[in-house]
């Protein structure tokens, strides 16, 4: 069964250019993926996401998004069931989406809200199960110490790594990661990288996540989806993402996919050739 399965997918931002952000995107992303998603700045990267997501409703014209197996959105419009479906959808956002006043451990237990009685979630009086669950997951992702700290006081990559916690105790079985490490030094960005890797592999969650560095992709994507002016203009292998190639679909933009930010640029933190994920 497909993750994800998209067809024809337009979105259009109504204002002077009347621009088209997504421009009839056809994409499928088996269950048990982990794709790399690139491309240039405004190349509709994370609208594409967010319309995975059922936060953004496409073009009024016939599309699909099929979230395994069931529709989050058809021709423009988004399922009254929405919310069910985003139950299974573990949203990572660049910039954490934590609430900063709250504890490590409250901010992670949020991610088991959407099963819990009304009552639990109006008193926030959570089960003693869901506790150990999001202790759990906080120990997988190495910040087990951290749970009783609130979530202002963590650095940048482990606020990324509560927000992967989070989604382990929502039991997501998809993971859209909006350029996760973008803001993150290299060691930092190199342990986020490395605990969506885990949570394919050992948990057999589907990944897909947006980056800036093909790099990056190469090492931790076999597959990447590259997008240009709302277009996919490559899916394939990411090991075939040479510079040659990359400059033949970007032309002068494909500097920067190739020039890591000066945050990414340590190569012993990623390295520079492909590795299998």
């Amino acid at each position: 069964m497909d993750a994800i399965r998209i067809e024809r997918l337009s979105k259009t931002f109504s204002g002077a250019a009347n621009r088209k952000a997504l421009n009839e995107i056809n994409l499928r992303v088996s269950t048990g993926e982990m794709v790399a998603l690139i491309g240039a700045s405004g190349s509709g990267k994370s609208t594409l996401l967010r319309h995975i997501a059922g936060f953004v409703a496409a073009d009024p014209q016939p599309s699909q998004i099929e979230i395994l197996g069931r529709p989050i959105q058809q021709n423009g419009r988004v399922v009254r069931e929405v919310r069910r479906i985003r139950r299974d959808i573990g949203f990572v956002f660049q910039q954490f989406n934590l609430v900063h006043r709250l504890t490590v451990e409250t901010n992670v237990l949020i991610g088991a809200l959407a099963r819990l009685p009304l009552w639990r979630r109006l008193t926030g009086w959570f089960p003693r199960s869901e506790r150990e669950l999001t202790a759990a997951a906080l120990a997988e992702v190495g910040i087990g110490d951290k749970a009783g700290e609130r979530a202002a006081n963590l650095s940048g990559g482990q606020q990324q790594r509560a927000a992967l916690a989070r989604a382990l105790v929502q039991r997501a079985r998809l993971i859209l990661a909006d350029e996760p490490i973008a803001s993150l030094d290299p060691e930092s960005s190199r342990r986020v990288m490395d605990m969506l890797r885990m949570l394919n592999r050992n948990h057999g969650l589907t990944v897909l996540v947006s980056l800036h560095q093909v790099d990056i992709a190469m090492r931790y994507c076999p597959r990447t989806v590259a997008l240009r002016d709302g277009r996919v203009v490559y899916d394939g292998p990411s090991a075939a993402l040479t510079p040659a190639l990359l400059h033949e679909l970007y032309g002068s933009a494909a500097r920067e996919l190739l020039e890591s930010d000066p945050a990414h640029a340590a190569t012993q933190c990623f390295g520079a050739q492909p590795k299998a994920a």
